[in-house]
């Protein structure tokens, strides 16, 4: 009756080691991407408003939820993204924006290096009428050109996995 008693102490505490070390070994995880990019202004992504600076970013995993940690002087922040395509179109990780009512608005995350693009939530434009712009040097029987939203890309330096 003993040895079976020395038996389930044993393993009980072989199951508390194990449990302790995969406890411990999860931080130390492996980071599947990492990088850095430097916002020339305030921005607006996916829920927080992150204001110019340097910042520091890592993708903890290749698999849903896509979580980006970010850290900034001024900000340290966790966003999800909506949705991860394989669709990549950039040859260099980029940060996509859009002008949204007059605020930068981080729209996706090109990262070719994993070979995704991330999604983020962005709030909905008002319909307003197009803007029309006229080049000083037209003609007046030339059409204006019709513009409906501002884009443009930050480039993201990655640091690898």
């Amino acid at each position: 009756m003993s040895s079976a008693r020395y038996l389930k102490v044993v393993s009980k505490l072989g199951f508390a080691a194990l449990a302790l070390g995969i406890v411990a070994g999860g931080g130390n995880a492996i980071t599947a991407y990492q990088g850095k990019f430097t916002l020339p202004f305030e921005v607006y992504w996916g829920g927080s408003t992150l204001p110019a600076g340097d910042y520091t970013f890592e993708l903890a995993s290749q698999s849903s939820p896509y979580t980006l940690y970010i850290h900034g002087p001024k900000a340290n922040v966790i966003i999800r993204a909506l949705s991860a395509d394989t669709g990549v179109v950039a040859s260099s990780a980029q940060l996509d924006l859009v002008d949204i009512a007059d605020v930068h608005t981080i729209k996706t995350f090109e990262a070719p290096e994993v070979g995704v693009t991330f999604s983020y939530y962005t709030p909905k434009e008002k319909h307003a009428a197009p803007k029309e712009v006229r080049h000083k040097d037209l003609s007046q029987t030339e059409p204006a050109t019709q513009v409906s939203q501002n884009k443009m890309s930050i480039s993201v330096q990655s640091s690898g996995r």
